[in-house]
C-alpha cells in the first residue's frame, strides 16, 4: 500500500508522547502563536492522521481567517496542508496549491518552508508514479530543511524521502531517515505522525519478509487505533494485516480484515481506503479460483481508484486484473492488462510487484501458444526474484552495519564525555592544590592514585559492557553482531572460512503450542549443543530467532557439512519428552564457503541461507551445501 496508507506495526508500544512547546516560525516567531488561524493549521496537521476531510475543512477555515488577517507563513502553511489532503485526491488541484506556495516563497520569513513546497512537489510526483523524481526532490527537501534549521518540515521530509527509499529497496537508508524522523517528531508537538514514523520503521521490516512477526505487530496497532477512535489509521493497519495474512496464505483471516477495512473506509467516507480493501478482497477470491467475483470486486476498487490519484493502486488492480482475465480464459485481454501494469511497477522501482507481473504474463502467453514470450517473461521473473532475495540479504547485512556503527559511536561519545568531566575535575584540583602549596604533593600523588584507580575501573566496566553487548541473553552464545563482526574479521584477514546456518525445524509450532517459556528452553538446549560440538577455532552464535550461525574457519564444504550432521544427530538424541510429547527435535542447516573478496559476508550468508532454504523445502532434518563461488 502507498506511503500514506502504511502505517503498520508498533503503534500500540509507542506510548503517547507528551506535548510540548512548537519550535516558533523561524523570522517570525510571534505570528504562529498570536494569530486566529494559527490553530486551525496545527489542528488540521493533526486531523491529516485521523480524517483527512477535517483537515481539508480545518485548513480552508484558516485560509479565510488569511484573507482577512494576512501572514504570509501561515498561509504557506495552510496550502501544504491541502497539498497533503490533494495530492490523494486530485493532483491537478495540488499543482494550483503548489503554484501558489512557490509564488509566495520569496515573501516568506521561514526558511524552512522551502522544504515543505519540495514535500509537496515530491508527493505529486510519487502519486504520479515517477518515484525517481520523488525522491530527487525529497532530498532537496531534506537539504533545505537542514540548511534551514526547520525541525519539523526536516522530520516531514526525511519521513518521506525514508518510505520512498523502503519501496525501492533501499531498508538500511530508509530507516536510518524514518528513525531521524521519529526522533525529530517526539520533540515537536505531533504524536500523531511520531506514532506513524514508528509504523514506517515496521513497515520496511515488514518489506523485508517477515510477514508472520509483522501480523502480530499489526493486530496490536490496529485493536490501539479503532479504541483511540483513530479511524483513518486503524484502516491502515488493518489493510497491513489483511496484506500480511494474505502472503502467509491465511485467506479466511484476510478476508475478514478486508471486509473490514472496506466498511470502515465506507463509514469515514475513504475512497482510497475502499479501493486498496477491495484490491484485497478480489486477491482473495483470485486465491480460491473464483474469477467472476473477482472481477466484479475490482470493478467496483476501480470506481474508487478514478477518484484517487495513484498510478500504483491503478497498477495493483490491474495486476489482480490480469490475473483473473487469465482464470476466465481470457489470455489476450489478460496480456494487455498485465503490460500495462509492468510499465508502472517498472517505473517506480517495484521489484516485487515486477516480478509477480513477470509470472502472470509467462502464464497468459503460455496459454496463447506464445512460447517465446512465455519463457521471456519467466527467465525475467526469476532474474527479479534472484535480485529482490540478494537485496533483501545484503540490506539486512548492511541495517545490522548501521546499527552496530551508531551503538559504537555512541560508546565512543560517552566515552569521551566521561573524559572529559574526569578532565574538568582535574583541573579543578588542580586548581585548589595551587592555592595550597603545603599539601601539593600530597594531593598530586592522590590525585594520580584516584586516576590510576577510575582508569582502571573504566577499563573493567568497558570490558563488561562490551561482554554483554557481543552475548545473546537467553543462550549464552555470542549474538548476531558478534558473529558477523568474526566473520568480517576473518575475510580481512585472507582466511577463507565455512559457514553454516542452522535452524531448528518447527519452532514455531513448539512456540504455538507450548508457549514460549517451553520455546525459550528448547532454544538453550540447541544452543548447548552447537557450543559443545565446536572445536577451536570453530565460533557459533545466535543469528535471531530460531537461527544459529557457525563459522569454521579454513574448512571445506565436506568437512562442515561433517560438523553439520554430527549436529544434526546430537540435536535428534535431545531427550525432548521433559518439554513435550511429540516427535524428536531436529534441525537443517545450509553450508556455504565464504572468500575474501568484497561483498564476501553478505555473498556467504546469502547463499548460505539459500542452502537453508533448499534444505527446508526437501522436507527438513537435513543439510544442503550451498555453491561454491570463487573469489574473482
Amino acid at each position: 500500500m502507498p506511503r500514506k496508507l502504511i502505517v503498520g506495526a508498533l503503534l500500540a508500544l509507542v506510548p503517547l508522547f507528551p506535548v510540548a512547546a512548537h519550535k516558533p516560525t523561524p523570522g517570525n516567531p510571534a505570528a504562529a502563536s498570536t494569530h486566529p488561524a494559527a490553530a486551525l493549521i496545527q489542528q488540521s496537521i493533526r486531523a491529516s492522521r485521523s480524517n483527512p476531510d477535517d483537515s481539508m475543512r480545518l485548513a480552508n477555515s484558516a485560509l479565510e481567517q488569511l484573507a482577512v488577517q494576512p501572514d504570509v507563513d501561515l498561509d504557506i502553511r495552510a496550502r501544504l496542508a491541502l497539498c497533503d489532503y490533494y495530492s490523494e485526491r486530485n493532483l491537478d488541484r495540488a499543482r494550483e496549491l503548489l503554484a501558489q506556495i512557490n509564488a509566495q516563497l520569496p515573501l516568506a520569513h521561514r526558511a524552512g518552508l522551502r522544504a515543505g513546497a519540495r514535500n509537496c512537489e515530491g508527493e505529486i510526483h510519487e502519486a504520479g508514479g515517477d518515484n525517481a523524481q520523488a525522491l530527487s526532490t525529497f532530498e532537496a527537501a531534506v537539504s533545505a530543511a537542514e540548511a534551514a534549521d526547520d525541525d519539523e518540515l526536516l522530520a516531514d521530509a526525511l519521513y518521506l524521502r525514508g518510505w520512498l527509499r523502503g519501496v525501492q529497496g533501499e531498508y538500511a537508508l530508509g530507516l536510518h531517515d524514518m528513525q531521524r524522523s521519529l526522533a525529530l517528531y517526539e520533540k515537536g508537538d505531533f504524536p500523531e505522525h511520531s506514532r506513524t514514523a514508528v509504523n514506517g520503521i515496521a513497515s520496511i521490516y515488514n518489506r523485508m519478509g517477515d510477514y508472520a512477526q509483522a501480523q502480530q505487530y499489526f493486530e496490536l496497532a490496529s485493536k490501539a487505533q479503532l479504541a483511540a477512535g483513530l479511524s483513518r489509521e486503524a484502516v491502515v493497519s488493518l489493510y497491513n494485516l489483511g496484506r500480511s495474512r494474505e502472503n502467509l496464505g491465511q485467506l479466511d483471516g484476510a478476508q475478514r480484515v478486508y471486509q473490514q477495512v472496506l466498511e470502515l473506509s465506507r463509514r469515514i467516507g475513504y475512497a482510497r481506503g475502499q479501493a486498496y480493501a477491495l484490491r484485497g478482497l478480489a486477491s482473495v477470491l483470485i486465491a480460491r479460483g473464483e474469477w467472476a467475483r473477482a472481477l466484479e470486486r475490482l470493478d467496483e476498487a476501480d470506481r474508487h481508484a478514478a477518484v484517487t490519484p495513484d498510478a500504483r493502486l491503478q497498477a495493483q488492480l490491474a495486476l489482480a486484473r490480469g490475473i483473473a482475465l487469465r482464470g476466465r480464459r481470457k489470455p489476450a485481454e489478460s496480456v494487455a492488462v498485465l503490460n500495462s501494469a509492468l510499465a508502472t511497477f517498472g517505473k517506480a522501482g517495484s521489484l516485487a510487484e515486477m516480478a509477480a507481473t513477470h509470472e502472470a504474463l509467462a502464464a497468459a502467453q503460455a496459454d496463447l501458444g506464445d512460447w517465446r514470450g512465455a519463457y521471456e517473461n519467466q527467465r525475467r521473473q526469476k532474474q527479479i526474484g534472484d535480485r529482490l532475495h540478494r537485496q533483501q540479504v545484503d540490506q539486512r547485512v548492511l541495517t545490522l552495519k548501521v546499527g552496530f556503527d551508531a551503538v559504537a559511536k555512541e560508546k565512543e561519545n560517552a566515552h569521551l564525555l566521561r573524559e572529559m568531566e574526569a578532565t574538568e575535575a582535574a583541573l579543578a584540583q588542580e586548581q585548589q592544590s595551587g592555592e595550597l602549596r603545603i599539601v601539593a604533593v600530597s594531593l598530586a600523588v592522590l590525585m594520580a592514585l584516584l586516576l590510576g584507580l577510575l582508569a582502571w575501573r573504566h577499563h573493567r566496566i568497558s570490558r563488561a559492557m562490551r561482554a554483554l553487548a557481543m552475548t545473546d541473553e537467553l543462550t549464552g552464545l555470542p549474538n548476531r553482531r558478534a558473529v558477523l563482526a568474526r566473520l568480517a574479521e576473518l575475510l580481512a584477514a585472507g582466511r577463507s572460512c565455512a559457514v553454516m546456518i542452522v535452524d531448528i525445524d518447527h519452532f514455531k509450532t513448539i512456540n504455538d503450542r507450548h508457549g514460549h517459556l517451553i520455546g525459550d528452553e528448547v532454544l538453550r538446549a540447541v544452543a548447548g549443543e552447537v557450543a559443545r560440538a565446536l572445536q577451536a577455532p570453530m565460533f557459533a552464535g545466535r543469528l535471531g530467532g530460531e537461527e544459529f550461525l557457525v563459522l569454521l574457519p579454513g574448512a571445506d564444504l565436506d568437512a562442515a557439512t561433517r560438523v553439520a550432521e554430527q549436529m544434526r544427530a546430537a540435536m535428534a538424541a535431545l531427550p525432548t519428552a521433559r518439554w513435550f510429547d511429540g516427535p524428536p527435535l531436529s534441525i537443517s542447516a545450509g553450508v556455504a564457503l565464504a572468500r575474501p573478496a568484497p561483498g564476501g559476508v553478505a555473498d556467504a550468508l546469502r547463499r548460505a541461507d539459500e542452502a537453508l532454504y533448499e534444505a527446508k523445502a526437501a522436507g527438513r532434518n537435513r543439510v544442503h551445501a550451498g555453491k561454491l563461488v570463487l573469489a574473482a
